[in-house]
């Protein structure tokens, strides 16, 4: 069944709770009114998916068509803004304060239940092979012209597997595991609300995001996790190599073919999280501030 987006909002309240809640809890959580709570509330309640401030065993299956079903990490380049640290160690596999950048990554996933995980390897990616200790159920793809062409090859590797499916850049060091969650309910990017921002960023219009573009003021800046539904997933794996074959698609990042090369078929929303949820470390400089035991 499909649901209305805010009787999908309240059984992913209620999904989440340890115990059962109050209308005024799921107000809080929600931040609908109360008004609406209650007559939301009443209908999941009259179609059998609520009971006594509970999700029901029928309201967990009718989430069951937005949940996350995988997880894709694009983790092939180099990493040249990290020398020296990276000219031996792919940079997701550098260490920050004793644990791995992809490791914060991918204990998020197994901690919203995203089992199924592909890692799009390229540079020294046999490193990779050791989260296999830790992570045996990693599958790993390869990348063989991640040093001719930018991170659009990565996702011509894992286009067939976009689908109701997580794609990270593997390089994010993320503090806040609960941004990656367990259900959606259409396709999203994160992204943090700035004032002004140089980086990567959008400009999103009704919590649809209408353009990418490099710095601006008053924008979304742009966080490398976003989610695909399966409507847009399938749509992806038609246009990534339509844009990765035509004229300068090999300098293409894989996120502008949504946003910006085919934005036409595609309208993917916006989800916010904070600049302390997640830490993209860009230079060996900015490592050695948030790990001192670099700096020597």
């Amino acid at each position: 069944m499909s649901l209305q987006r805010k009787h999908f909002d309240i059984l992913v309240a209620l999904e989440g709770a340890k115990e059962a809640l109050t209308q005024r809890d799921l107000e809080k959580i929600t931040e609908y009114s109360l008004g609406t709570i209650n007559k939301v509330y009443r209908e999941l309640d009259r179609d059998g998916l609520v009971e006594g401030g509970r999700i029901t065993a029928k309201g967990i299956e009718a989430l069951e068509p937005y949940r996350a079903k995988r997880a894709v990490f694009i983790a092939a380049g180099f990493g040249s803004r990290m020398v020296p640290i990276t000219l031996n160690t792919p940079k997701p596999l550098v260490r920050v304060h004793g644990k791995r950048i992809i490791e914060t990554l991918l204990d998020a996933c197994l901690e919203a239940e995203i089992e199924e995980i592909y890692i799009v390897r390229g540079y020294l990616g046999e490193q990779f092979d050791q989260l296999l200790y830790k992570y045996p159920m990693l599958k790993f793809l390869d990348n063989p012209v991640y040093n001719e062409a930018n991170n659009i090859s990565s996702a011509m590797v894992a286009r067939h597997l976009f689908s109701g499916s997580y794609v990270f850049e593997a390089d994010l060091l993320l503090s806040n595991p609960k941004i990656i969650t367990k259900y959606h309910y259409t396709s999203d990017f994160l992204a943090i609300l700035m004032d002004r921002t140089d980086d990567w960023c959008f400009v999103v219009k009704d919590g649809v995001i209408k353009e990418e573009k490099v710095g601006g003021e008053n924008c979304w800046q742009m966080v490398g996790i976003s989610f695909w539904n399966k409507e847009d997933g399938k749509k992806l794996e038609e246009d990534i190599p339509s844009v990765f074959n035509g004229p300068g698609g090999k300098e293409r990042y894989w996120e502008q073919v949504p946003l910006v090369y085919k934005k036409e078929n595609y309208k993917v929303e916006v989800r916010a999280c904070k600049a302390d949820d997640i830490v993209e470390i860009d230079t060996f400089r900015e490592l050695k501030a948030i790990d001192p035991a670099y700096d020597v």
